[in-house]
């Protein structure tokens, strides 16, 4: 009876991501130990999920909502503004954890080998675990104003999580290479992160960028899929909880081209993160 060689491949590479998925067990290890580091010593353990955006939420609600005033022209500008947050907040922490996953994993990587991808794929999870129950609240403020979505704002609110999900893990796989060799990248990822908020309609209007830039700077705008997927969820949870509906009018194309592009992109940035990621993971160890 003849038996097949063993596949070989090049010691300190694998299939990129396809190994995440050959490799459950070890990714739900990882996403434990994850979640206990980053709640070990505290006292409020994973409230802390909840009590940071809501102060976030507090801030931004004052300064924009009273002070600017954009509570009194807007419905329920409350909702508006945390369907923005949490959902930019989902990318913040996709992509802040998993750039610096591999630097912070470095004396684990040294001591053994596992599929290097499991690091940022696990805070993916890790994020879902702080961002489902926000998506919960928001749910709920929503039913509490009426909340009455068909079903095409339920396929928006999913493409939503989807672009995001998809771009900051893509983004995040791409810094957390460049991270190992260049620790300047980690300056890069905070500048980012910061601009993300202002970046994409989440405190103010997209009409404004309608109104005061010009018309091929709008197009650069959409083409940011953060601004599409905040749109999304805008017209999902924010739109069918007000009286807005019959003559409030969504960015032109909103699913039938950007939504599209912003998967383009997000997917895009996802196969660039692994290409770079399994390209340069063999030298992960050495330069650790």
């Amino acid at each position: 009876m003849s038996t097949s060689a063993p596949e070989l491949m090049t010691p300190g590479k694998g299939r990129g991501l396809l190994d995440v998925f050959r490799n459950r067990y070890l990714l739900r290890l990882v996403v434990d130990k994850e979640i206990q580091i980053r709640y070990r010593g505290t006292v409020l353990g994973l409230l802390w999920s909840y009590l940071k955006p809501a102060v976030q939420f507090g801030v931004f609600y004052i300064a924009m909502g009273i002070f600017l005033e954009l509570n009194k022209g807007l419905e329920n500008y409350a909702i508006y503004l945390f369907s923005g947050i949490v959902l930019i907040n989902f990318f913040g922490e996709i992509f802040g954890n998993s750039s610096r996953s591999i630097t912070d994993n470095g004396g684990l990587l040294k001591k053994i080998y596992l599929p290097r991808q499991l690091f940022p794929v696990s805070n993916l999870f890790v994020a879902l675990v702080h961002f489902v129950p926000q998506l919960l609240i928001l749910l709920i403020a929503c039913l509490a104003s009426g909340w009455h979505p068909n079903f095409k704002q339920f396929l928006c609110m999913i493409a939503g999580c989807v672009i995001v999900a998809v771009f900051a893990l893509g983004l995040g796989m791409i810094f957390a290479t460049f991270n190992v060799f260049f620790r300047d990248a980690e300056n890069f990822v905070d500048m980012i992160m910061m601009v993300a908020t202002w970046a994409s309609p989440v405190l103010y209007l997209f009409t404004m960028v309608q109104d005061k830039m010009p018309a091929w700077f709008y197009y650069i705008y959409f083409a940011n899929p953060l601004t599409v997927a905040v749109e999304l969820f805008h017209y999902g949870f924010w739109l069918p909880s007000t009286e807005l509906w019959q003559h409030w009018h969504v960015p032109a194309h909103l699913m039938t081209i950007w939504t599209p592009v912003a998967l383009l992109i997000a997917f895009g940035t996802l196969f660039l993160g692994d290409f770079l990621f399994r390209r340069y993971e063999g030298n992960f160890a050495q330069e650790l």
